[in-house]
């Protein structure tokens, strides 16, 4: 997991699975995005698992920022997770992040 902060947006580049086991560096990860008060990007491409706990801090990083997040290249297991949870609504799921 990194955060890259841009200009204009910060990055939350997810690979691998996103599960229980990670979850004091997605605290950290989303608190350092937070931070930074800009738009944030969740480029979730190289994700190959996600568990509840990944559902979460999509969910509490929706609503603690006040941009709505992107999440970007999304891959079909993740996408079944927002669908089922209804998370995909509070954030925009996006395939090009230049969109």
């Amino acid at each position: 997991m990194h955060v890259i902060r841009a200009e204009d947006r910060t990055r939350i580049v997810l690979s691998g699975e996103v599960d229980a086991d990670l979850g004091a560096d997605l605290a950290q990860a989303g608190d350092d995005a937070e931070a930074a008060g800009l738009p944030i990007d969740i480029d979730a491409h190289h994700v190959t698992f996600m568990d509840s706990s990944g559902v979460a801090f999509l969910a509490r990083l929706a609503q603690r920022t006040e941009h709505r997040i992107r999440l970007i290249n999304v891959p079909p297991t993740v996408q079944f997770l927002l669908e089922i949870t209804r998370i995909g609504e509070l954030l925009d799921v996006v395939e090009d992040p230049q969109a």
